[in-house]
C-alpha cells in the first residue's frame, strides 16, 4: 500500500492524469490512485470523466456496484446522468448539478447516462471524487445529498467565475454538508485573471486543470496536470495564463488514519475489508428496487 503524501510543509507536487477505463468501459483521466500515489488524505480518488461525445446508443455508465467506508461525489459539467441506489434514492444530474453520497455502512449504487443521452448521444463531462470517512463514521447510515446547479452559489468578479460546490467563497456557502471539512470549487478565469480560494489551513489541497493553464502559489500548472498542495495555506492564489484557466479546486482536512482499500471498499484494516466482502456477498447492502 502506498502511503498518503505527508502533511508536513513541503513543495507543491504536479502530477499528470492517466487515461484508463472505468465502470462499463468509459474513458476517464485519473489523478490517483495510480502507481506511486494511492491517495491524498482525505481524497481517495479523483477521476475526470471525459470530455467525450457519444453517438446514439454509444454512451456508457457504471451499472450496479457496491461502496462502503467513504463518500462519492459526482459533479456534472456537460451531459446528464441518472442515479439510483439500494436505499431508495433516485435522481438525475444535469450540467452544474452535484450528488454527494455518504456510502457509510454500505450501499449498492448505479450511475448511468440519462435516457436522452443514451438515445441521441451527446457530450459527457464531469468528475467523480471519493472522500474518505473517519473510522468513527465508516459504518454510519448511508446518506444522499443532491443539489441542482441553481442551488449552488456562484461568485463572479472581473474575469472570474466560481461555483461553490462545497465550502464557502466570498461569504457564499454551499448547501452541501460534508463529514470531513471539505472545499470544492469549479472556477473559470479569463486570461491573466486572479482568484484567491480560502481553505481550512492545514488542509491537503488539489487544483485539477480542466482547460488552459495557470499558476497555483506561483507553481505552473498545464493541461492534464494536477497540483497537490500538502498542509495548504489558508488561501490558494490562482492566476490564469494568457489563454485562460479552468480548474476544479479541492481541499480536505487530513484524517491521518490507516487506510485499507480494495476496489469499492475503503476501511482501516484488512479484516474490515474482508468483512465488507462478506456483508456484500450476504446481501446486507440491499439491492436496487426496479419496477421495469
Amino acid at each position: 500500500m502506498v502511503k498518503a503524501m505527508s502533511t508536513e510543509t513541503s513543495p507543491i507536487s504536479v502530477v499528470p492524469t492517466q487515461v484508463t477505463l472505468e465502470g462499463g468501459g468509459f474513458q476517464i483521466r485519473r489523478a490517483f490512485p495510480v502507481a506511486g500515489l494511492s491517495y491524498f488524505d482525505p481524497i481517495l480518488l479523483i477521476d475526470e470523466m471525459g470530455p467525450v461525445t457519444y453517438g446514439p446508443g454509444e454512451a456508457i455508465g457504471a451499472p450496479d456496484h457496491p461502496h462502503r467506508g467513504f463518500e462519492t461525489v459526482t459533479y456534472i459539467i456537460d451531459g446528464a446522468m441518472e442515479h439510483e441506489d439500494s436505499h431508495g434514492h433516485r435522481g438525475a444530474l444535469r450540467p452544474g448539478d452535484v450528488q454527494w453520497m455518504t456510502a457509510g455502512a454500505g450501499v449498492i449504487h448505479s450511475e448511468m447516462p440519462a435516457a436522452d443521452i443514451l438515445r441521441d448521444g451527446g457530450r459527457m463531462h464531469g468528475f467523480q471524487i471519493w472522500v474518505n470517512l473517519p473510522k468513527t463514521q465508516k459504518l454510519a447510515p448511508p446518506r444522499y445529498q443532491e443539489y441542482a446547479s441553481a442551488s449552488l452559489p456562484v461568485v463572479t468578479g472581473p474575469g472570474t467565475w466560481a461555483r461553490v460546490i462545497a465550502g464557502e467563497l466570498d461569504g457564499k456557502r454551499s448547501p452541501i454538508e460534508t463529514t470531513v471539512p471539505t472545499t470544492m470549487v469549479h472556477l473559470k478565469l479569463e486570461a491573466n485573471a486572479r482568484l484567491a480560494i480560502p481553505v481550512a489551513a492545514g488542509s491537503n489541497a488539489i487544483v485539477h486543470t480542466i482547460d488552459g493553464d495557470g499558476r497555483v502559489q506561483e507553481t505552473p500548472l498545464g493541461d492534464h496536470r494536477v497540483a497537490l498542495i500538502p498542509n495548504s495555506p489558508a488561501t490558494l492564489d490562482i492566476v490564469a495564463g494568457p489563454n485562460g484557466f479552468e480548474a476544479l479546486v479541492l481541499a480536505g482536512m487530513p484524517l491521518n488514519e490507516p487506510v485499507a482499500r480494495y476496489g469499492p471498499f475503503v476501511m482501516n484494516t484488512k479484516a474490515e475489508i474482508e468483512q465488507a466482502f462478506r456483508d456484500y456477498q450476504a446481501g446486507r447492502f440491499g439491492e436496487i428496487a426496479r419496477t421495469n
